[in-house]
C-alpha cells in the first residue's frame, strides 16, 4: 500500500485525502493552524501539524512514498528548506500543486493556446522559481500541475464579484476584460487528475488543467449570477484587454483522462454545496 502526504489541507487538499483514502492509499494530511487538525481527524485521515516556514514541524509527515504539495507559500527559501528535508526521507515522488499564472496575459487575444512546453509564455515569479527547484532535483521524480481557476464546492464564480451594499442589496463590481476567454477547472476534476497520474506513476511532467471550454468572461459571469439568481453583471467596456486560453490536451492524451466538467456554461450540472 502506498503512502502519501499531502502537505495542506484547505479547500482542496482535505477533500483529496478523503478520496485517496477511499482508494485504499495509506493517507497522512497537514495543516500549519493546529486548530484545524481536528477536523482532519475527525474525516478519519491522520493528521499532522507541518509548516515549511517552521523549525518545529512534525517530520514523522514526511515517511511516505509519495508528497503532494497544496500550499499556496510563494517562500522560496522555505522550499528550498523543505527540499532538503524530503531528500532525508523515503519520499520518491513529488506532486507540486501550482498554477497557470506562471504563463503571462497578452493584449492579442487570437494568440494560440497555451501548452505545457512553451517556455516563452511564461513569467518570472516566485512560484515558477520553486516549479524549478522540483523539476530540477535528481533525488525524487517530481510532476507539476498548474491548475487554473478553482471552482465548485463554496467557490461559486458568481460570487466572485458580488458586494453587499448599505442597504443590503446585492450589487456587481465590474468586471473587466469581458472579451477575454475564461481558463477554469471544478475541483471534482481536481482530484480526478491528481488520482490519474498517481493511479499510473506519471512522473517527470507538467500539466495544464482546466475546462477544455473556455468561453467569454462576459459570457460566463453572465451565467454565473443568472445562476445564482443574483443582480446583473457589471462590465468595464471600452479598455485594453488583456487574456490568454490555456490548453489542457496533454491530460486529455498522456493520462487519458475525461472531464467531469467540461461545460462551464452548464452550472446545473456542477455542484457546489459541500456532501
Amino acid at each position: 500500500m502506498k503512502r502519501i502526504s499531502i502537505l495542506g489541507s484547505g479547500w482542496l487538499g482535505l477533500p483529496l485525502a478523503v478520496a485517496l483514502d477511499q482508494l485504499d492509499y495509506q493517507i497522512k494530511a497537514s495543516s500549519r493552524n493546529t486548530s484545524r487538525l481536528n477536523q482532519i481527524e475527525q474525516a478519519g485521515i491522520a493528521a499532522h501539524y507541518f509548516d515549511i516556514e517552521k523549525t518545529d514541524s512534525d517530520l514523522g509527515f514526511l515517511q511516505a512514498d509519495i508528497l503532494i504539495i497544496n500550499i499556496t507559500s510563494k517562500n522560496v527559501a522555505a522550499f528550498q528548506d523543505l527540499i532538503k528535508l524530503i531528500e532525508k526521507s523515503p519520499i520518491k515522488q513529488v506532486l507540486f500543486i501550482s498554477s497557470t499564472s506562471v504563463y503571462q496575459d497578452s493584449n492579442n487575444l487570437e494568440q494560440a493556446a497555451i501548452s505545457e512546453d512553451d517556455s516563452s509564455a511564461l513569467k518570472s515569479c516566485d512560484l515558477l522559481s520553486i516549479e524549478n527547484l522540483f523539476k530540477q532535483n535528481k533525488k525524487f521524480d517530481s510532476s507539476i500541475i498548474r491548475f487554473s481557476g478553482l471552482i465548485g464546492y463554496q467557490r461559486h464564480p458568481g460570487r466572485f464579484f458580488l458586494r453587499t451594499n448599505d442597504a443590503g442589496l446585492s450589487t456587481c463590481k465590474p468586471i473587466k476584460n469581458p472579451i477575454a476567454s475564461v481558463n477554469m477547472i471544478h475541483r471534482d476534476d481536481c482530484l480526478g487528475i491528481i488520482e490519474a497520474i498517481i493511479n499510473i506513476d506519471c512522473w517527470g511532467e507538467i500539466f495544464n488543467a482546466c475546462s477544455s471550454h473556455h468561453p467569454t468572461r462576459r459570457e460566463f459571469y453572465k451565467a454565473a449570477l443568472q445562476n445564482l439568481a443574483a443582480t446583473k453583471p457589471l462590465f468595464v467596456e471600452g479598455e485594453a484587454v488583456i487574456g490568454k486560453t490555456i490548453d489542457n490536451r496533454k491530460v486529455k492524451t498522456t493520462l487519458g483522462y475525461s472531464f467531469k466538467h467540461d461545460n462551464l456554461l452548464d452550472f446545473e450540472s456542477m455542484p457546489f454545496t459541500e456532501h
